[in-house]
């Protein structure tokens, strides 16, 4: 087997002591049935990035985390490199003006979206107070925007046969967070939209009975935020086939936060994912790196070692560098950044020799903050097959002094 067991906690690649040690904690609150960390795990609030806890008839709205149903969305189109790379930057540009990046952006075309008759909204007037009407205007107002922190929007060139693909990656914005953050309040005794007082990143996981009111409030509210965070993607990775002149025929699509109905080990089991893909034997999955790496659409094994890890696998190539250490600390008022390791002359020159068109970004979010993607799928060789690998040769993101405290 890939993997150790460290104190209940299985864990695929180099061991991030601060992550363990959350899974750990983690894994000692509830009702849970197995408590894992994928290759690229790092710590997050409550539960670890990359870590994934299965609980018997529980839910976690602490281990979901935040950004609620945060995935990623990847197209195959009808071009080729041919077709794209001599306009690169003019594409660039037209995504960076088309598509609204960073925190509080709303969508300037209104978009409107079945989802908005889901009955699944009823949760909210169920909570009472303005809470309905406040979430249901944040979610059309935002609907096809992008965020910032670590979201973006790629265009891939898949080197083996020269294809042209479009990726992108973003949740259920700040109609997620709230949702997220009022259900924490209500754990807490709080008001729903109460501002929340500042708790420890390494604080125990937040749980209800999935049997319970507020947990089936949870679970539905959970559910409808995960189909925005789809819409959301599918409207994005629309504009940018508009912009490319493209059609598709190929996509994968799926969440890496967000709490799955799943039976494992003989056990009915909600399934926690925070940074953390789906890989049920033959499941689809799209994985990205950094802005100078490679990206790759996978396929779960039907191995035991697969079915070990709760069908589960990375997300990304995982952080090994703090957003401070990387850009420095932010002054709210000058809005200058004061230290940082990374120069953003050293981040452009990675970006260039990569061969890729920026728009957007800090040195927080540069190659060097993140292992590399091969390193990570490596441990998990016996769990996924890589079906595509993919080279960016466009990448877009929120400007460099976008702040998300609630990014994956």
């Amino acid at each position: 087997m890939s993997y150790e067991t460290i104190d209940k906690v299985r864990v695929w690649g180099k061991v991030d002591e601060s992550a363990l040690k959350q899974a750990q904690t983690c894994a000692y609150h509830g009702s849970v049935v197995q408590a894992l960390l994928m290759a690229d795990h790092h710590k997050g609030y409550s539960q670890p990035i990359g870590g994934v806890i299965a609980y018997e008839g529980q839910i976690s709205p602490s281990g979901v985390g935040y950004d609620i149903a945060c995935g990623n969305k990847a197209v195959r189109t009808n071009l080729t490199a041919d077709d794209v790379k001599p306009r690169i930057k003019s594409v660039m540009d037209q995504i960076a003006r088309s598509v609204e990046f960073g925190v509080g952006r709303v969508n300037q075309q209104k978009v409107d979206h079945e989802l908005f008759d889901d009955p699944d909204w009823s949760v909210y007037k169920q909570i009472g107070g303005n809470v309905h009407d406040k979430l249901k205007k944040l979610a059309r107002d935002q609907l096809g925007t992008v965020g910032s922190g670590n979201h973006y929007v790629d265009i891939f060139e898949e080197p083996s046969t020269g294809r042209i693909w479009i990726g992108n990656h973003f949740g259920s914005r700040g109609f997620g967070h709230k949702t997220a953050s009022g259900f924490l309040n209500l754990a807490a005794g709080r008001d729903f939209l109460g501002k929340a007082p500042g708790e420890s990143m390494d604080q125990p996981p937040v749980l209800f009975d999935l049997d319970s009111e507020t947990g089936d409030m949870y679970y539905r509210a959970m559910k409808l935020a995960g189909r925005y965070a789809y819409a959301g993607r599918d409207y994005v990775i629309e504009q940018v086939l508009g912009i490319l002149g493209a059609t598709s025929d190929f996509e994968v699509h799926n969440h890496h936060n967000f709490a799955w109905k799943e039976k494992h080990e003989g056990k009915d089991c909600i399934v926690v994912r925070k940074g953390a893909t789906p890989s049920a034997p033959g499941q689809l999955g799209f994985i990205g790196g950094s802005m100078a790496d490679i990206s790759v659409i996978v396929r779960g094994k039907n191995t035991a070692e697969n079915a070990e890890s709760f069908y589960s696998t990375v997300h990304g190539a995982g952080r090994i560098m703090s957003r401070t250490q990387a850009a420095g600390k932010m002054n709210w008022k000058t809005r200058v950044r004061i230290g940082g390791e990374i120069t953003e002359e050293r981040m452009m020159n990675a970006v260039k020799q990569f061969d890729v068109e920026l728009r957007g970004a800090g040195t927080d979010e540069s190659p060097f903050v993140y292992r590399k993607l091969q390193e990570v799928l490596d441990a998990h060789s016996e769990t996924i097959d890589v079906l595509h690998t993919l080279k960016p040769i466009g990448v877009a993101m929120a400007g460099a002094n976008e702040f998300d405290p609630y990014k994956d």
